[in-house]
């Protein structure tokens, strides 16, 4: 199928559903399991919400969980319909854009309580290291809704999306900004102290673009400050391991391309090349150890398995920002081609959400699949028709 004509076929599947969907983590939003008694236990939540996230089979429909709009699933989807819109210059897709970036505007986090913009997950969220309920901002999203907005505000002058969108960077400095065992890092949710590197590095990002467009020194050296702990953790050898817990000694694809392209946002933002070394290396490192002859994107750095759709629409992103060579776009090219062969549904017109070497999980999850590869595509759609 033509790739432009592929993009559209994943954006009228989710626009049937009004951009609500199933997401990998919202098994919680059980109203079977939520009047249960085992709903209070910390493990029973996990254990409950890894097993209907790695069930290749989809309990939802039959235990209670609706399709809901996941804030940073919008704002995925708003990114891409930008890109189409900058692309055709068709209305619809800015309506569509217009439509989720209000919509958004009525999902943030409790302003009295967190004092500036900022958003959380359409579900209860239970991890190793922190439970976060529905609602309650973490950085990520937050990022991704912002970047969004300010797309929008490009785009339609409309002021509030703007204000927003810069708003957020207050939260991430006020409320998520924590020194703790010889850290200074951006949080991901507030009151956690537990350091993540891909979180860390999108919040220094965003608020050293935020500092660009606003004058404020104070921020940028902030971000600078952040940025640099995570870039003192980069392995010799250009990696970064997920966080500093000890079950977040992993190497990831997606992960490591979150903190190549954050860097680089805060590189250009404060046009600075303090950590041109570290995203040479860093970019050397995940070109040598995510990406395999027949054009798959690996999970892991010593592992093909999981395939993954969101280490695809993220690989997209990191080559074309980050490297932006010939030889990179070719290699985009060839992950394209290999993704929509191994793991696009024609029948159900959508990606599987994941391939083990066994298994393939072809649940339709919005967030986390749909999102990402509609972004994706139609990013690389626009950068290729601009291309001279």
């Amino acid at each position: 199928m033509e790739l432009s004509a592929l993009t559209q076929t994943i954006l009228q599947s989710v626009r049937k559903d009004q951009f609500c969907g199933f997401d990998p983590f919202d098994g919680l939003n059980s109203t079977a399991f939520n009047r249960s008694p085992f709903y209070k236990s910390e493990w029973m939540r996990l254990a409950w919400l890894q097993f209907h996230k790695r069930s290749t089979i989809n309990f939802r429909p039959l235990i209670g969980v609706p399709k809901k709009r996941n804030p940073k699933g919008m704002g995925l989807f708003i990114l891409g319909l930008l890109e189409d819109y900058a692309r055709t210059q068709e209305s619809q897709y800015l309506q569509d854009a217009i439509e989720l970036g209000d919509w958004l505007l009525t999902q943030q986090s409790d302003p009295h309580l967190w004092q500036h913009a900022c958003w959380g997950y359409h579900f209860d969220w239970q991890a190793r290291a922190f439970y976060v309920p529905v609602g309650k901002p973490n950085i990520i999203t937050t990022v991704y809704v912002s970047r969004a907005l300010y797309a929008l505000w490009e785009v339609t002058d409309n002021d509030t999306y703007k204000n927003i969108a810069l708003d957020s960077a207050n939260f991430i400095v006020q409320t998520l900004h924590t020194q703790h065992d010889g850290h200074e890092f951006f949080a991901y949710i507030p009151g956690e102290t537990t350091f993540v590197h891909n979180a860390s590095l999108w919040g220094a990002a965003w608020v050293a673009f935020v500092a660009s467009k606003t004058a404020n020194a104070e921020m940028a050296q902030l971000a600078l400050t952040v940025a640099q702990q995570s870039v003192n953790a980069q392995k010799p050898n250009g990696a970064w391991v997920y966080g500093t817990l000890h079950h977040h000694q992993f190497i990831d694809g997606f992960h490591t391309g979150y903190n190549l392209e954050a860097l680089t946002l805060l590189k250009d933002s404060l046009k600075t090349d303090r950590f041109d070394q570290t995203i040479s290396q860093g970019y050397e490192y995940y070109k040598l150890n995510f990406f395999e002859a027949d054009g798959a994107v690996k999970y892991y750095h010593n592992n093909r398995y999981p395939l993954d759709m969101h280490c695809v629409a993220q690989a997209i992103f990191t080559l074309i920002k980050v490297g932006g060579q010939p030889e990179d776009f070719a290699l985009v090219q060839k992950i394209m081609t290999w993704s929509i062969a191994e793991m696009y549904l024609p029948a159900a017109n959508h990606f599987c959400y994941q391939k083990t070497q066994w298994l393939t999980n072809k649940i339709n999850y919005t967030r986390w699949t749909q999102a990402w590869c509609y972004y994706g595509f139609a990013f690389y759609n626009r950068v290729l028709a601009e291309k001279p």
